[in-house]
């Protein structure tokens, strides 16, 4: 039976890792989309938008679909999805890996401040600055609701969801930017410090570049763990290594 490959989805990593084997005869690939932007790229292979109904009905579809290799793909911050993903393939005995671009790493002249949770970083933010440039994604911003005397720039891809700071301002933008780009932006803004996820991975790592040249703090929200037994792999390479799918 020709092997049937499912990609938890939604970053690039995800994306040149359905190309790579989509160009495999005789693999069939199905990438699953949660369905939380609304205009997503084309992506080669079968594409699947929505949830599953959690672990229990990710499970199912395993089976139902008679899949033979499973790579979470999703976001470092998709706690969620990555322990549905690991209980179902237990469940199932699917072989499954976590492919997840490394993290960040600080270096001379960054001023990083580390916190476990959005949560956190809103408990620091007082203390480093008054002008916030927040670019932890669409959702999450009711941590930082209640800080009504900071003023935030906001930046996501589609219009961020409430509550929100009352005194914010949205900008839509879709990357990948310069690091003369950021400086400009926070130069523009006067922005005194900026937050982030530790997405790991070159595509949004520009801003952590301007901050650096700028001196400015940065608020670092660290990712969740991974479910314990899970196998993590840093790039495509190592997942099709993991799930012996290599050289065609």
């Amino acid at each position: 039976m020709s092997p049937h490959v499912l990609i938890l989805g939604g970053t690039a990593e995800a994306r040149r890792l359905a190309a790579e084997l989509t160009a495999r005869p005789g693999v069939r690939v199905t990438t699953s989309l949660a369905g939380r932007v609304s205009r997503p790229g084309s992506l080669p292979g079968e594409v699947r938008i929505g949830g599953f109904g959690g672990a229990a009905g990710l499970a199912d579809w395993l089976r139902g679909q008679r899949v033979s290799a499973l790579v979470d793909a999703t976001h470092p911050f998709a706690a969620s999805i990555t322990a549905n993903a690991a209980r179902a393939a237990a469940a199932t005995g699917v072989p499954a890996v976590v492919l997840r671009r490394p993290g960040w790493r600080p270096g001379p002249g960054d001023r990083w401040h580390a916190v476990a949770s959005l949560d956190e970083a809103a408990d620091v933010l007082p203390g480093l600055g008054r002008r916030v440039f927040l670019t932890t994604g669409r959702l999450g911003l009711a941590a930082f609701a209640h800080l009504t005397h900071l003023h935030f720039v906001v930046r996501s891809v589609e219009p961020p969801e409430p509550p929100m700071p009352p005194d914010t301002h949205v900008l839509l933008a879709r990357g990948p930017f310069t690091p003369a780009d950021e400086a400009a932006l926070l130069r523009e803004h006067r922005v005194d410090v900026l937050v982030t996820k530790d997405s790991g991975g070159d595509a949004t790592s520009a801003k952590l570049t301007a901050a650096r040249q700028l001196g400015l703090p940065v608020v670092i929200v660290r990712r969740p763990p991974l479910p314990a037994g899970v196998t993590e792999v840093p790039d495509v390479a190592g997942a099709l290594e993991r799930l012996h799918l290599g050289a065609p």
